[in-house]
C-alpha cells in the first residue's frame, strides 16, 4: 500500500489501502456576479467547462535529437470534463519510456487480516487527542469561519467536529470541490494508463517510500500527538473563501489548453502548511518523511537526465506547481543546459 496525499499521508498509510458529451465552449474567463448568499461568502459564477476538452499542450525538454515530453497536471479539474488525449496518445505511441510523477509516501508491510484488526484504531486516530472537539483546539475566530463554511459545504454532519483540524480541513475541501463542479481526483491517470497498455513503453516509477512494518506503536503515538495543523486549517478555509473563482478559472484554462490563461492566473495554493503538519510532527520527522521529499526530487531529475541520454522520445507527467517557477523541475533542467520549449512557443 502506498499513499501520496501529504495531508493525510500518515493516517491513510496505516489503513488497508485507500455519455459522450457535447463539446463545450471554452469559457475560462466567463463570470457573472451573484448576490451574496446568507452565509456571507461571495462566489463568482465562473462557468466550469464540460464535455470533451483538449487539455494543455506539452512542454518539451530537448537534448540533441532526444525529446522529453512533459504534461503539466493540475488539481482540481472540471468534474464533467472528458479529456481528449490525442496528442498524448501520439507521443506515447513513439515513446520508449514513461516517467511517472514522483511521490513520497508510506508503505505499510502488513497483511490484509492484520490491517483489518487495526482499522478501528485507525479510525480513532483521526480524532483529536483526549476526545477534544474542534471548537476546543482552534481559535474562536477560526471556529466561526469553520461554522460558516461547514454549513455551506458539509451541512449538519457533526462527526467531523471530533476530527483533528487537518482532517476536518480535508473533508471541507473535498465537499467544496464537489459542490463547485470540480474534481480533485486524478482523472488523467486512467487515460494515460490505457495508452501505456496499448503502446508498451518502459515505465519508470520514481518514488521514495518509508516502509512501516509495525504500525501499532505509531498508532499509539499518533493518538497522543498534537499536530501543528492550525495553519493548514486556516489556510484551507482562506482558499475556499477567496480562491474558488480562480480555481474554476485555472481548471478551465487547463481543460481548454489556454496556456496564457494559466500563466496569467495566480499560482495554485501550495499545501506546505498541511504537509508540514505531517512531516514536521514527531512521527513524520522520526520516519524521515521530510528527507523523502527531497530524495524523490533528486531521483526524478536523475531519471529525466538518463532518459534524455538514451531515448529518442520520453513521456512524463508533473504537477504544474512543481514543474514551473524559478526553482521548478524545468528551471533545473534548463540550468543544466537542456533546451525547454513551452507549448505556447
Amino acid at each position: 500500500m502506498r499513499v501520496s496525499g501529504l495531508a493525510v499521508a500518515l493516517l491513510v498509510a496505516l489503513s488497508l489501502t485507500p455519455l459522450h458529451a457535447q463539446q463545450a465552449q471554452p469559457t475560462p474567463s466567463a463570470s457573472a456576479p451573484q448576490s451574496v448568499p446568507n452565509d456571507g461568502i461571495r462566489t463568482e459564477a465562473t462557468v466550469v467547462v464540460e464535455g470533451e476538452q483538449p487539455g494543455p499542450g506539452m512542454w518539451i525538454v530537448r537534448k540533441d535529437n532526444h525529446d522529453l515530453y512533459i504534461l503539466g497536471t493540475l488539481s482540481p479539474l472540471p468534474a464533467k470534463m472528458q479529456w481528449q488525449s490525442a496528442q498524448v496518445d501520439r507521443v506515447l505511441a513513439q515513446a520508449q519510456e514513461v516517467i511517472r510523477a514522483p511521490y513520497a509516501g508510506f508503505k505499510v508491510d502488513v497483511g490484509w487480516f492484520k490491517g483489518m484488526l487495526l482499522l478501528p484504531k485507525l479510525l480513532g486516530a483521526r480524532n483529536n487527542p483526549d476526545d477534544k472537539k474542534l471548537q476546543e483546539v482552534v481559535s474562536p475566530a477560526s471556529y466561526a469561519r469553520w461554522q460558516v463554511l461547514k454549513s455551506r459545504y458539509i451541512g449538519s454532519d457533526s462527526s467531523v467536529e471530533k476530527w483533528r483540524p487537518i482532517f476536518a480541513a480535508q473533508e471541507l475541501y473535498g465537499k467544496a470541490m464537489k459542490k463547485q463542479g470540480l474534481d480533485g481526483n486524478n482523472i488523467l491517470a486512467p487515460v494515460i494508463n490505457k495508452a501505456i497498455e496499448t503502446h508498451h513503453p518502459a515505465v519508470t516509477v520514481v518514488k521514495e517510500e518509508i516502509v512501516i512494518t509495525d504500525p501499532k506503536p505509531l498508532l499509539k503515538e499518533w493518538s497522543k500527538t498534537t499536530l501543528d495543523d492550525l495553519a493548514c486549517f486556516d489556510k484551507t478555509m482562506t482558499q475556499l473563501e477567496t480562491d474558488i473563482d480562480a480555481m474554476r478559472a485555472r481548471a478551465n484554462a487547463w481543460a481548454t489548453g489556454d496556456i496564457a490563461g494559466l500563466r496569467a492566473l495566480p499560482p495554485a495554493y501550495q499545501w506546505e502548511a498541511c504537509s508540514n503538519a505531517i512531516s514536521e510532527a514527531g512521527i513524520g520527522k522520526r520516519l524521515g518523511f521530510g528527507d523523502a521529499s527531497r530524495k524523490v526530487e533528486a531521483k526524478w531529475m536523475a531519471a529525466a537526465e538518463a532518459a534524455l541520454g538514451k531515448n529518442a522520445v520520453t513521456f512524463a507527467t508533473l504537477p504544474l506547481n512543481k514543474m514551473l517557477g524559478s526553482h521548478g523541475y524545468l528551471a533545473q533542467l534548463q540550468s543544466k543546459g537542456y533546451t525547454v520549449i513551452a507549448p505556447d512557443e
